[in-house]
């Protein structure tokens, strides 16, 4: 890629401190070629305030805003919900957002005829190889600009020293410089105090939490919900009928008053390095224990361990940006198939940062208390006797052969 045949750059804009310092920077280094920055709306809610003013006052010639929220939900978040997949305790918030957003980027470079996309996503993290897989699979040869692996900042506070020599508008400080993602699933935290694993965080203090409370400052009654599903698929809050995504609104909200969804890991990033992060996913926490907990009186045994061994599979192609890839479909296609009884109703008591178990109702139920109960039944105990003879034969064989080679 010839810097001279860049004349229009499309970029992966959030407003965030790296996408608003790359707009000067590719005009400086691109020879003032045209940026078209681009915000995949994926329900980060107040951050797009302000964004078309500051992106333009930043030098670029315009900006698409576009509303994901609901491919997101629908499309990325309940697929990899009903999966059950998870990364080392993490739900994938970041991780299902890129392809979602990246698919709607590479629609608006063809629209535009750019010559190039840019994004923000540093040389050490995940997000570059999940946008870049994703480019590449629905515009294999689109010449992609990825400034952290170009450019001589090597700190965020060399950002902020760049920011400040070319007058780009900020809404942080170096006190407050967390590196953050926020979606309708999830909120991240990373970097400052953070990066120290011996830092507890700061749970309590006011403005590091945004979705929710400390369990130490939630309510000292619990609060209960009621959450319908179709097919695995979420239908219903309360005996309310709604979409998936007021589902996990609503379901944000009120997780997030009762202290639900805190998670302090360090992970195994893809490219090899283990980092620490702090995540908020109130309404997928929930959402996720109350599946799960569905799924225990609706999967039969074989499907439900087969299913539990693949979900890490499907985790693992998320969480490395292998979402567009024919393994990945074909694991969906499998969980779909699985969800087909994955029909019912369960109930969840939320109390200072835990999730109880407090019901479930299904007609898809395999659960039958007749046979399972210790008072009287129809289950013929004595059956049990042939089962663990035939069950127990060769390890039977195996010790009388042991025993006779002893004896011998």
């Amino acid at each position: 890629m010839d810097k001279k045949d860049i004349k229009k750059v499309v970029l992966a804009y959030s407003g965030g401190l790296d996408t608003s310092i790359i707009i000067p920077w590719l005009k400086e280094n691109y020879n003032n070629c045209e940026v078209i920055a681009v915000s995949g709306n994926v329900g980060q809610a107040d951050e797009l305030e302000g964004l078309e003013e500051k992106a333009k006052k930043t030098g670029a010639s315009k900006l698409y805003v576009l509303d994901l929220t609901d491919d997101y939900v629908d499309n990325y978040i309940i697929p990899t919900m009903q999966a059950g997949a998870v990364y080392e305790d993490y739900l994938l918030g970041t991780s299902t957002a890129r392809p979602c957003i990246a698919k709607g980027l590479v629609e608006i470079a063809l629209k535009e005829n750019a010559d190039a996309i840019c994004h923000g996503c540093t040389g050490k993290g995940n997000d570059q190889v999940r946008f870049e897989l994703a480019i590449k699979h629905f515009a294999p040869t689109m010449p992609i600009i990825a400034p952290w692996r170009e450019w001589d900042i090597k700190s965020r506070d060399e950002e902020i020293d760049y920011a400040e020599a070319h007058n780009v508008p900020l809404k942080i400080n170096r006190e407050t410089n967390y590196s953050k993602d926020k979606n309708i699933w999830h909120l991240s935290h990373e970097g400052l105090d953070l990066e120290d694993p011996r830092n507890e965080p700061q749970y309590e203090k006011p403005g590091f939490l945004e979705m929710g409370v400390s369990p130490i400052d939630a309510p000292d009654t619990p609060t209960y919900v009621t959450i319908g599903f179709e097919k695995g698929k979420p239908v219903s809050l309360n005996g309310e009928k709604m979409s998936a995504k007021n589902i996990i609104l609503k379901l944000n909200k009120l997780g997030g008053e009762n202290g639900i969804g805190l998670l302090d890991i360090v992970e195994n990033r893809l490219v090899g390095m283990k980092c620490r992060g702090v995540y908020e996913t109130p309404g997928g926490t929930i959402l996720y224990k109350a599946h799960e907990t569905l799924e225990t009186v609706c999967l039969d045994k074989m499907t439900m361990h087969e299913k539990q061994r693949l979900s890490v599979t499907f985790a693992e192609l998320v969480y490395n940006g292998q979402w567009f890839t024919p393994l990945r479909e074909a694991l969906t296609a499998f969980v779909d198939k699985t969800q087909e009884n994955v029909t019912g109703t369960v109930k969840l008591k939320l109390y200072k940062g835990n999730i109880i178990k407090a019901g479930i109702w299904s007609d898809c139920s395999l659960y039958s208390e007749d046979i399972a109960t210790f008072g009287a039944s129809d289950y013929n105990q004595k059956d049990a006797e042939g089962f663990i003879n035939l069950y127990g034969l060769p390890i039977k064989v195996q010790a009388l052969v042991n025993q006779n080679k002893k004896q011998g």
